[in-house]
């Protein structure tokens, strides 16, 4: 498996009339790449910006809190993603993946830590 994006098509497969209005896997790829790449330094300020505001008001720039670790886990995640597409040059469906590995820690940071989680950032409250 070399990772590149190999539509159906080519395998004979025939598209659905509704799946035919869908864009192209080339495009659905660089449109990951591109919203990532956006995306990667406003997070990167958040996690930053975290840390700066832990520091005033609890007197601590990282607690290993489980919001703050699944935050720098993602952020961590998005930049092998980053990585992998710059550097290696992985395209297709091992970037897909990687990308949906790194999409599925920002969701469980988002649901799990939030709802269920015990720590300084957590809404078990609501």
């Amino acid at each position: 498996m070399t990772g590149e994006i190999k539509p159906r098509e080519s395998q004979g497969w025939q598209r659905t009339a509704w799946a035919k209005s869908l864009p192209t896997l080339e495009y659905l790829d660089q449109l990951s790449y591109r919203l990532v790449a956006f995306v990667f330094p406003l997070w990167s300020f958040a996690v930053i910006a975290g840390a700066i505001w832990a520091e005033s008001a609890w007197g601590r720039y990282w607690g290993w809190d489980p919001k703050e670790t699944w935050a720098f886990i993602t952020w961590v995640a998005y930049a092998a993603y980053l990585h992998a597409r710059v550097t290696i040059g992985w395209r297709g469906r091992r970037a897909a993946w990687l990308c949906l590995f790194a999409g599925s820690t920002f969701l469980f940071n988002y649901v799990y830590v939030n709802i269920w989680g015990s720590g300084k950032h957590t809404y078990t409250g609501l």
